[in-house]
């Protein structure tokens, strides 16, 4: 029976010790796998140097001409007579309209005729006043006859001086039916048709648009003025630029021609005006372009791609590849002060030194503290030795 018993217990004693190293041989397999689960992320990196780069900023415009004039008659009739081609270029003085001549023909001819009755009246008074001069010395008239006389000649020549006016004013309103183009520019569409009616200074007969220089409008926000170092004056801008639609830059620069001297209360912006050089016509008035300003340079900054900056609760950081206490190459973050795009980076005014290595990929799976392989963007990626272990 005792035998028994001291054989029971040696085999519990042995079931225990199995159980002890099979428990202890389980724990280093997962310590194992757990170590094998954690290698070394392969990540592009990019080692960051100080750069100089243009103060600038780009918004939306949108063209204009440098005058947009409204073609009007100063006499009304009927317009007889398109005289310009619609959509082509005219020059000030060319005529555009012709409204019926007639009716002021006629009333110069009147103007005329006044004036051709009147000389005769004032050679008459003038006769009889020299008349009555004689027999006033001769004592045959009174005095107020002959006042009477004299009074009639100044006021016939006085006359003479209305129809006069009179004649001019029908001779330049007879000029008027020839509507001429006020200034050169671009001649837009006949609003009405031959044999229309128009109402002098009234009806709107077509439009004339100068577009050689042509204005480019646009307005600043305060975020955009304080990137530019406050609020602009034509003397404070150094360079404008001009991107068309398609994204190709117009070749001549332009100047700025107008800053409003208040912001706009009711939007927060600043107005602004350019004037560029448009001899060719290739900008019409109403495109929807970019100016893209600079009003100086900035010193001492970081360019990084713009997928490497990502944005949290806190701002934006960026990933950098760095050693640990331990020697092991980790991910760690950098809050950072971004100042806008330069082409198609990022502009990093604070939070980076030179020398950085900024991580530019896999940022979806790099977590903080995580092992990372950096490799340069031109290098093929370090492979963990975990990884070379599982590929064998």
């Amino acid at each position: 029976m005792l035998i028994s018993r001291t054989i029971q217990r040696r085999q519990a004693f042995l079931l225990l010790t199995l159980g002890v190293m099979l428990s202890a041989c389980g724990k280093s397999s997962n310590e194992q796998q757990a170590g094998a689960a954690m290698p070394a992320m392969p990540v592009t990196v990019q080692a960051v140097t100080a750069e100089t780069v243009p103060v600038q900023t780009e918004v939306v415009a949108q063209t204009e001409g440098a005058k947009q004039i409204e073609v009007r008659p100063r006499v009304g009739g009927i317009i007889l007579k398109r005289l310009y081609e619609e959509g082509e270029p005219v020059k000030a003085g060319k005529d555009m309209f012709l409204i019926d001549p007639v009716p002021f023909q006629l009333q110069v001819e009147q103007a005329k005729a006044l004036i051709a009755q009147q000389k005769a009246r004032i050679d008459q008074t003038a006769r009889e006043a020299l008349r009555l001069k004689g027999l006033l010395e001769t004592r045959s008239i009174s005095q107020r006859e002959y006042d009477n006389a004299t009074s009639d000649s100044s006021v016939a020549t006085a006359t003479m001086l209305q129809y006069q006016a009179q004649l001019r004013e029908a001779e330049l309103n007879l000029s008027y039916t020839h509507v001429k183009a006020p200034e050169n520019g671009i001649a837009g569409r006949f609003v009405l048709s031959e044999g229309a009616l128009a109402s002098a200074n009234t009806t709107l007969l077509s439009t004339i648009v100068q577009v050689s220089p042509i204005w480019v409008r646009f307005s600043l926000s305060e975020s955009d003025l304080m990137t530019l170092g406050g609020h602009l004056r034509p003397g404070h801008v150094q360079d404008v630029r001009l991107i068309l639609a398609d994204g190709v830059e117009y070749p001549q620069s332009g100047r700025i021609n107008f800053s409003a001297s208040q912001i706009d209360p009711a939007l927060g912006t600043q107005q602004l005006r350019a004037e560029f050089k448009n001899s060719d016509n290739t900008l019409l008035p109403g495109q929807f372009v970019r100016v893209r300003l600079t009003t100086g340079k900035r010193d001492g900054v970081f360019l990084i791609p713009q997928t490497a900056v990502l944005t949290g609760q806190q701002g934006k950081f960026v990933f950098v590849a760095e050693k640990d206490k331990d020697g092991k190459t980790i991910a760690s973050v950098r809050p950072i002060q971004a100042g806008g795009w330069f082409n198609d980076r990022w502009i990093v005014l604070d939070g980076l030194k030179a020398g950085d290595q900024v991580i530019i990929d896999n940022l979806i799976k790099v977590r903080p503290g995580a092992p990372v392989a950096p490799h340069a963007a031109d290098a093929a990626p370090v492979v963990a030795p975990a990884q070379q272990k599982t590929k064998a």
